[in-house]
């Protein structure tokens, strides 16, 4: 028998190269080549024909009739919130996450939701139909008219989906099945690839509304070939501790709705119960006041939310002091402690700097600079920030602070959880005074320093 012939895929680009190497010679990314068997070529007719039967015709875009997409409630307000309103007919939705965060749970949820009023399908290529029951079972859902196929060959998966035509299918996942005319082996670039891209195209084909589970990375990206986001129309991430009966899902891609949309999660023994007021969960409830303490409003797609940013500066004790920051970027900690020290004149060259977002949660935006400074500040000379006082700015290297986006929507949530000062850019004044609330707007960071110097 002939030896069958290897190929190296990039797992980021999906760029082949015929022996190994450290760089992808496609996307230059380093150490993304993975074996595997080279695929046969099919045969058939290569040449292109610009009149044959069948070509799509040209349309002009004002002719195109545009309607806003219908969508399907899941029963879960946290999850349409985090899919923009709901599911889309025909659409393609990948959610990964680390094992065991609850992406199973929460998709058997809400299909169970769905069940009675339209049809659906659970595909489980990870878990036999008795762990599937089990689950339902402990979690004490109404699945009597939820079909269940266990299965990893992708064709026998497509027929299952043309013959039953369901409204929305669930793989669980997409890294178990394989396709009969690859003979890589599940979950490698080619077989993901190829079954992400049939289901995409049945989806659009049929209507059905797809939801993938995928596998993640140690580094917390999602597994596979790179490609595989671009194929789906929206992307979601599982994020939480396992240890905390927190659970956040958020959207990076949605093709259908905004991005960086966040639902909130509360993992009970019934499941995922959506959070209302997740508010709440990041901010301490101190008994008195406390240094090194800042409230942040942030903005996570179109819900505001107030975070809790706790800083502590200590002496060091070796040759060069630590910068520690958990939910905020690192980079970013070094460089606002050197804008503190240049525009401010207040150094901590001597100091071991912590900063962190209390519950676990990860901010991204700007707009978060201004409160991590007047934590570190607060914690620095052992004086808290006034109470019932917010704060949110960009701080540029020049000292100035930036405004951020939607400020009117920040300062009226601060209003209705009982805030009483806010401490915001100049261009985030109101127009109109905010019933209970205080703003005062600042333009550089010297001036933030002495606004609190007066408040002491």
């Amino acid at each position: 028998m002939a030896k069958q012939k290897s190929i190296y895929a990039c797992t980021e680009c999906g760029a082949q190269a015929s022996k190994w190497q450290g760089q992808c010679p496609g996307c230059n990314a380093w150490n993304t080549l993975v074996e595997s068997l080279a695929e046969p070529s099919r045969p058939g007719n290569r040449r292109f024909e610009a009149l044959a039967p069948g070509t799509p015709r040209l349309q002009a875009l004002a002719d195109i009739d545009a309607r806003e997409a219908a969508r399907l409630p899941t029963g879960l307000a946290e999850f349409d919130r985090a899919l923009g309103g709901g599911l889309v007919a025909g659409g393609v939705v990948l959610i990964g996450g680390d094992p065991g965060i609850g992406k199973s749970t929460l998709l058997l949820q809400a299909l169970a939701t769905l069940a009675p009023q339209h049809k659906v399908l659970y595909v489980s290529g990870e878990e036999s139909g008795q762990q599937v029951a089990l689950r339902a079972r402990r979690l004490q859902l109404e699945v009597g008219q939820l079909p269940l196929l266990a299965e990893i060959n992708l064709e026998r998966i497509l027929g299952t989906l043309q013959a039953e035509k369901p409204q929305v299918a669930v793989i669980d996942s997409i890294q178990t099945l394989w396709s009969e005319e690859l003979s890589s082996a599940p979950g490698s670039v080619a077989q993901v690839r190829e079954c992400a891209a049939q289901l995409t195209r049945l989806a659009k084909a049929t209507g059905v509304t797809v939801i993938l589970v995928g596998h993640v990375t140690k580094e917390g990206a999602l597994a596979g070939p790179r490609v595989l986001e671009h194929i789906v129309d929206s992307v979601l991430y599982f994020e939480g501790d396992t240890h905390s009966s927190f659970r956040l899902i958020r959207a990076v891609k949605n093709r259908y709705g905004a991005v960086n949309e966040l639902g909130v999660f509360a993992m009970t023994d019934r499941g995922l119960k959506g959070v209302s007021n997740p508010s709440a969960l990041f901010l301490s409830q101190h008994g008195q006041e406390v240094a090194g303490s800042c409230v942040l409003v942030t903005q996570e797609g179109t819900r505001p939310l107030l975070v809790e940013i706790q800083a502590l500066v200590d002496a060091s004790m070796g040759g060069s002091p630590r910068r520690l920051s958990v939910g905020l970027e690192q980079n970013r900690l070094a460089m606002l402690l050197a804008v503190l020290h240049r525009h401010a004149g207040i150094g901590c060259f001597d100091q071991d700097v912590f900063v962190n977002a209390v519950g676990g949660v990860k901010i991204s935006e700007p707009a978060a600079d201004l409160p991590v400074l007047l934590a570190i500040i607060s914690s620095l000379k052992n004086r808290p920030l006034p109470e019932k006082l917010v704060v949110f700015g960009e701080v540029g290297l020049a000292g100035e602070i930036r405004p951020a986006p939607r400020g009117q929507e920040r300062l009226k949530e601060a209003a209705k959880l009982g805030f009483t000062r806010a401490l915001v850019p100049e261009a985030n004044l109101p127009r109109q005074p905010i019933p209970g609330l205080e703003v005062v707007g600042v333009g550089r960071i010297e001036q933030a320093v002495s606004r609190l110097r007066e408040w002491e």
